[in-house]
């Protein structure tokens, strides 16, 4: 399968680069699978549109300040008399670390930016000094192993005080202090993530309630957004990539509720790919049953993939090539698929992370 056959045409002008206000008024094209049409329709028709007794699925994944922002130390050697050298600390060259995943305590990986300059040994240095980052390791692509240093508190404490929210790189602005909450969704709980799950940026409070009244069900899993889900394709035939590890947790409770949902016939509904790739993982691993627990998820979903947990999906619309928009497929078929981006570029549908979304069904 050849990775040009999940290209489309973009305007740049329909990628979002603000949320709406307030969040339930973006735009949803309604996707049936069987009878092969869309409808345009309004996310606060969701409620609606969902039948009593099936059961949606959030990520509840939280977004940390993952942009850090500093510079390089350096050494600098003065002669002292005639052999003996000073060795005096300086800073040189703006530097930028994005946290990509916790390998262990202070552990981290990372992407550096320059990339090619940065040395394993070097320490990159955040605000005045109150957060180091040693370079321990070397990955492709500007990846590095850090080890993460504050002189007082808690690294935690001080990625959140130094730290930018990690925008997407098509969203063309610097982050701004309303970031902190419009990427992040309103039931956001455990912190861990670098991208929001950004199926779930549309929901209300009042839309919560609404679901509840119309008998829906929901439940909540983990998975740590991280390189894994944003990782572009860089082979030409789709079954050559790999995605990388996410971190997940599934809790008792929501094994129980999905269990009880699929041994019901009920339908599962995921919002978001991230909950779709969580789900099918665990699946895999338990023979078709949703066992609690946590893992590393690395699951690649394209076409022809046996989905054995969803029969729905609530997204966002994706990039171009990207895994994303292969899961889409995966589920509602490449053709429909592309006619249906092909639709929302005529009809300038929001693309994007603060864009619009889709619902599969």
């Amino acid at each position: 399968m050849l990775l040009d056959e999940f290209d489309y045409q973009l305007p740049p002008e329909l990628i979002a680069q603000r949320p709406l206000s307030p969040r339930d008024t973006s735009r949803m094209m309604a996707l049936n699978r069987q009878a092969c049409t869309f409808s345009d329709r309004m996310f606060r028709d969701v409620a609606q549109i969902l039948q009593p007794g099936d059961l949606l699925v959030f990520n509840n994944t939280k977004v940390f300040p993952a942009r850090l922002l500093g510079r390089r130390r350096g050494i600098h050697s003065q002669t002292v008399g005639t052999h003996n050298p000073a060795a005096r600390e300086f800073l040189t060259g703006e530097v930028e670390l994005f946290l990509t995943r916790q390998e262990s305590g202070d552990i981290w990986e990372g992407l550096v930016h320059p990339g090619r300059k940065v040395r394993t040994g070097e320490v990159l240095v955040f605000g005045d000094g109150e957060l180091e980052a040693e370079v321990i390791g070397r990955g492709d692509y500007g990846l590095r192993r850090v080890r993460l240093n504050a002189r007082e508190g808690t690294v935690d404490d001080l990625i959140d005080r130094l730290g930018h929210i990690p925008l997407p790189p098509y969203i063309r602005r610097s982050d701004e202090a309303d970031d902190h909450q419009t990427y992040q969704t309103i039931y956001a709980r455990i912190r861990g993530a670098v991208a929001a799950p950004t199926a779930g940026l549309h929901f209300t409070k009042e839309v919560l309630e609404e679901l509840h009244l119309r008998g829906i069900e929901t439940c909540e899993i983990t998975l740590h957004v991280g390189l894994g889900t944003f990782q572009p394709v860089r082979v030409k035939h789709v079954e050559e990539h790999h995605m990388e590890r996410e971190r997940y947790e599934v809790s008792e409770s929501a094994a129980s509720a999905l269990n009880q949902a699929m041994s019901q016939g009920r339908r599962v509904i995921a919002v978001g790919t991230t909950s779709v790739r969580t789900l099918e993982h665990v699946a895999r691993e338990h023979g078709g049953k949703i066992e609690p627990g946590r893992g590393e998820a690395d699951l690649f979903i394209y076409p022809g993939f046996d989905f054995r947990v969803i029969q729905g999906l609530l997204t966002n619309f994706h990039l171009p090539k990207s895994t994303l928009l292969m899961l889409v497929c995966a589920l509602a078929g490449r053709d429909l698929t592309l006619r249906a981006y092909k639709h929302a570029v005529g009809e300038r549908y929001r693309f994007y992370s603060y864009g619009d979304c889709m619902i599969v069904l």
